[in-house]
This record gives C-alpha cells, sequence and structure tokens, in this order.
C-alpha cells in the first residue's frame, strides 16, 4: 500500500525530464493531491496537466536570462501554506538534487521548522542522452560520466575544463553557452573531433537533436535552430546515437 501524503508538509519532488510517464509513483501521487504547486519553469506542460483539479499553480523558478525571483520570497510562501494546513508540492524539473537547488529549498524550510519529504526524479542528465540514443556508460567505450552545469553566477567564471575528466560528459543548461562551453573544452585539451550531441526538450514531443563533431557543434545546433531546455553531450558514446535513436526515438515519441 502506498504511503499517506500528508497535509502540512512539503513535498521536494522531481518532475523527471519532461515525459509524464517518467514520473515515478510517488511523485505522482503527490502531485495529485497537492492543494498548491510551486514550480520551476522547466517542468513541462504536459507533467502539470496531472496537477489535481483545483490546485493552485505558482510559477517560482525563472530560465536564463529572464529576472531572477528571490528565492526567499518563494520559502517564505511555501512555509505559509504548508502552515495553514496544505499540502505543498515543491516541483523541479528533473531531479531536485541534480542542480536542482533542491537541497537548498530543503535547508531552508528545516530550518523553518516545516515537515519535509523529498521525491526524487529522472535527472535529464541521464534521460536527455538516452532518449537520444546516447548511452553514457558502456562496457569498453565509457566507464565514467561527468556532470556539470552550463549556468553559472559568475559570467567571467569558468570550469576548470583542465582538471574535470571523464569518458562521457554531460553538460545541463548550457544552452546559451555553447559556444564558450565547446572553445573551454577545446582549450583544455579536448579534440575537436571529439563526437558532440545537443538534445533539447527530450522525452517530449518537442524533442531535437543535433550531432557535429565538438569543434562544430555550436554552429550546428545554431542552424538548426535548437532551443532551451537542452544539454550537450560529449564523447565516444554520442557515435551510438544514429544507430540507437530507432528505439530511444519511440520516448520522445510518446
Amino acid at each position: 500500500m502506498s504511503r499517506p501524503v500528508e497535509s502540512g508538509r512539503v513535498y521536494i519532488v522531481g518532475a523527471g525530464p519532461g515525459d509524464p510517464e517518467l514520473l515515478t509513483l510517488r511523485a505522482a501521487a503527490v502531485l495529485q493531491a497537492a492543494d498548491v504547486v510551486f514550480h520551476d519553469q522547466l517542468v513541462s506542460p504536459e507533467v502539470l496537466a496531472l496537477a489535481a483539479p483545483g490546485a493552485e499553480l505558482v510559477v517560482s523558478g525563472h530560465r536564463a536570462g529572464q529576472a531572477k525571483r528571490d528565492p526567499a520570497d518563494t520559502t517564505a510562501a511555501i512555509v505559509e501554506r504548508a502552515r495553514r494546513g496544505d499540502v505543498v508540492c515543491r516541483l523541479k524539473g528533473g531531479d531536485p538534487f541534480v542542480f536542482g537547488r533542491g537541497g537548498e529549498d530543503l535547508d531552508a524550510l528545516l530550518r523553518h521548522g516545516v515537515p519535509c519529504e523529498v521525491v526524487p526524479g529522472i535527472s535529464a542528465a541521464l534521460a536527455g542522452p538516452a532518449a537520444a540514443g546516447v548511452p553514457v556508460t558502456y562496457r569498453g567505450v565509457a566507464r565514467s560520466v561527468l556532470i556539470v552545469t552550463g549556468h553559472q553566477r559568475d559570467p567571467e567564471g569558468k570550469l576548470c575544463w583542465e582538471r574535470l575528466r571523464a569518458d562521457t560528459v554531460v553538460v545541463l543548461m548550457g544552452g546559451m553557452r555553447l559556444a564558450s562551453i565547446a572553445a573551454e573544452m577545446l582549450a583544455a585539451g579536448w579534440e575537436a573531433t571529439t563526437p558532440a550531441l545537443v538534445v533539447s526538450a527530450a522525452t517530449t514531443p518537442r524533442q531535437r537533436q543535433a550531432q557535429a563533431p565538438l569543434g562544430e557543434i555550436e554552429e550546428c545546433c545554431r542552424a538548426a535552430g535548437l532551443q532551451a531546455p537542452a544539454c550537450l553531450v560529449v564523447g565516444p558514446v554520442v557515435d551510438f546515437a544514429r544507430r540507437f535513436m530507432v528505439a530511444a526515438g519511440a520516448v520522445a515519441a510518446r
């Protein structure tokens, strides 16, 4: 028997990569019981459509380049609704603890004495490549995966690509910085011919992708008109995409 969804509690829920069928059973149960859903903008419309009839939907995040919302304001609103006795769902794209600021949210809510539960989700760092036909690990080809964020608080800051090495690299939220990310990787020693792929809106009907060598991937994506949300995958496993997309495409087509 499933556990009850309790009133007066905040559920920090991973919404998965976009396809509502990829939600966990626990995430779906919370979403359908919630009185109010505070959701990031990256949560897909298909997932939001599963909220209970009459549930209040509150946008609580922002996309890169947009005006930022103060996290403290969101926390205060969530605390107020939980203390009122509502079932509160804090819905985040992918997994809340993988570049979703779920840890920061949990820390803030616990400091206010609010009961919380974390509901993990499928991270786009794994689902995005899979939906594009890319296995991030493959015996004899890739035995390590590096997941980094392409979003940075300091516009002048750079990742130390000289120290960040793995057989497969997945960059989340890097669509707006694709040219600079590729340039930084090349300057750090990656070969320009390294296979690379960008997948946009993975697992949803809007999924699109582009594949090219690392030295050409930004130009290829620009020509294809790919938009955020998107993730970049770099490494020899990208070469599986054209063969495996026959099976992976069924995920995106649902």
